[in-house]
């Protein structure tokens, strides 16, 4: 992800970055029946009546075998948290910025996007919606407004909750769970909110992705949930443009 670009151009942008995805019908998501807990192993019978889904849209990089990297999730609700089980196989995992706020989108990580109102539009440089980047380690990064007007990177690290383990044979999947929780716009890390309640009927913007990188300076691959439709050859939108997200209905 580079950020760097005039706030004119951005809101040219916007204007016509409307999807396909903002018409289609939500995904549902089933209510957890039984308490998750976030460690990794996803053994909860509450898991079997949730959907696969895959990350097969490509956003950064070419298509890569399905050997470097493949993955597919799952998610479930209750009144406090969203919850995703995500099935990865990744041949070379990588973390090699020990700085959590500095290029952590060139390494490995999930990148979870999410809008509680499923108003869309811009989010760069505030909480209108949220791109939690969470690395291997477990930080969780976005983007948010600084004093100035500008941007700046924040750790939020109270808003999502991760754990993964990883096979120890051929292809070595990898079982990443999260929680988070849901916040609304009115958030500020200065002056932080609680976060929402949900509810079944619900309706909330919602895509994820995963970064991956195999060695070199920057990513290589960029997958997410959703196909996003180019602006000017780029569509690597979503930390930028809610309205390309899709969409989840919380069932019950």
């Amino acid at each position: 992800m580079k950020v760097s670009f005039s706030k004119l151009a951005l809101i040219s942008c916007l204007s016509v970055t409307g999807t396909a995805q903002s018409f289609a019908a939500p995904t549902g998501v089933q209510h957890a029946s039984t308490p998750i807990v976030i460690d990794g192993v996803a053994n909860e019978s509450a898991w079997d009546k949730a959907q696969w889904h895959p990350l097969d849209q490509l956003m950064v990089g070419d298509m890569p075998t399905p050997a470097d990297f493949s993955g597919r999730f799952k998610m479930l609700w209750d009144n406090d948290q969203l919850y995703l089980q995500v099935e990865i196989v990744d041949d070379v995992l990588i973390d090699t910025h020990p700085n959590p706020l500095r290029a952590y989108w060139d390494d490995d990580c999930l990148e979870i996007f999410i809008d509680a109102d499923a108003s869309g539009g811009d989010h760069l440089n505030n909480y209108n919606a949220f791109a939690y980047h969470i690395a291997l380690d477990g930080n969780v990064v976005d983007i948010g407004p600084a004093d100035n007007g500008a941007q700046e990177f924040v750790l939020l690290n109270e808003h999502a909750t991760s754990r993964w383990t990883r096979a120890d044979s051929t292809p070595y999947t990898m079982t990443w769970e999260v929680s988070f929780r849901v916040y609304p716009d009115t958030f500020h890390h200065n002056n932080p909110v609680a976060p929402l309640q949900l509810s079944a009927d619900q309706v909330l913007g919602f895509m994820l992705a995963y970064c991956d990188n195999d060695g070199s300076e920057e990513r290589e691959h960029f997958l997410g949930s959703h196909a996003i439709t180019p602006v000017d050859g780029d569509k690597n939108r979503g930390f930028i443009d809610a309205s390309v997200f899709g969409q989840i209905k919380l069932l019950k």
